[in-house]
């Protein structure tokens, strides 16, 4: 296993975790040129961040410091009522699909989608196994041109407890599952982002580890399981604050062939009330002590 101790040299910031400052939103720049500064060589920026600054002076100040791309967030959220919402998420996935393509990222992370209408607090139903097959359909005609492209997907399972309104493949062997389905011979095109905050808890965890494999680790988040969690959205924790064993689950991706980034991926009303200077340090600090 790597040695994290000495350096940072391995550590990407998700500009979510930066995203606000005293609870005031941050512009997309300050926060590129604030990781720069604290030689920070790898980020992974989100799309409404980016939509925001604008793609080009995103791209330029990407390439300006020199920056490599963890993942680009978000592709995905494929469910809907009806074949114009079902229309519409693959029009906006082929977006997504060519910002990440014009940021040079490493992969685009997919957030699946759910029951649709769960996130506005009204489902149009309750068939999730309807949304699993659009996920399914969603991802098999998105794949077709990120392959022509040559840009990895990587499918994101999140915790059960988002399972009727941000994603309904909630487990690592229910998205290997799909891979094996729709990437029989594992070239590559997709694969998993592994976020600890999502499936720490998963028993199978270490086997499922170790099915992906090289070809289908394309990225991994780490963040902190606080106790008691105040907030399911919005109280993730620093590294070290919380019960996950993150050194010991990235053992297993490294032992499986994963050489990238620690991607740190932290939505907290908490950090968020700090300084983006404090934060970012602290991410730092324990990104060698505890990851």
């Amino acid at each position: 296993m790597r040695d994290f101790t000495h350096d940072h040299r391995w550590l990407s910031i998700n500009t979510a975790t930066l995203r606000r400052q005293h609870g005031q939103e941050r512009p997309l720049i300050e926060i590129l040129d604030d990781c720069a500064r604290h030689g920070i060589r790898a980020v992974s920026p989100w799309r409404d961040q980016v939509a925001a600054a604008g793609l080009q002076a995103t791209g330029r100040t990407l390439r300006a410091h020199g920056f490599e791309l963890s993942g680009y967030c978000r592709g995905g959220m494929f469910t809907a009522a009806d074949a114009a919402g079902l229309q519409l998420a693959r029009d906006d996935n082929l977006r997504a699909l060519d910002e990440a393509c014009e940021l040079n990222a490493a992969c685009l992370v997919l957030v699946v989608g759910a029951l649709p209408g769960a996130l506005q607090g009204q489902a149009a139903h309750k068939d999730i196994a309807l949304s699993r097959q659009q996920v399914f359909d969603g991802i098999a005609a998105l794949l077709e041109q990120a392959r022509a492209r040559r840009m990895p997907l990587a499918i994101e399972p999140l915790h059960p407890m988002y399972a009727a309104d941000r994603a309904c493949v909630n487990t690592l062997e229910q998205a290997l599952d799909l891979c094996d389905a729709l990437d029989p011979q594992r070239s590559g095109a997709l694969g998993v982002a592994v976020d600890l905050y999502h499936v720490w808890w998963d028993p199978k965890l270490q086997a499922q580890i170790e099915r992906a494999g090289r070809e289908r680790l394309l990225a991994f988040h780490v963040c902190d399981w606080l106790t008691p969690t105040t907030d399911l959205l919005n109280d993730r924790g620093m590294m070290g604050d919380g019960v996950i064993d993150i050194r010991q689950a990235r053992g297993w991706v490294e032992a499986n062939g994963f050489a990238g980034y620690s991607e740190v991926e932290i939505f907290s009303h908490r950090w968020w009330a700090l300084s983006g200077e404090q934060t970012l340090q602290t991410c730092i600090e324990r990104h060698r002590r505890c990851v």
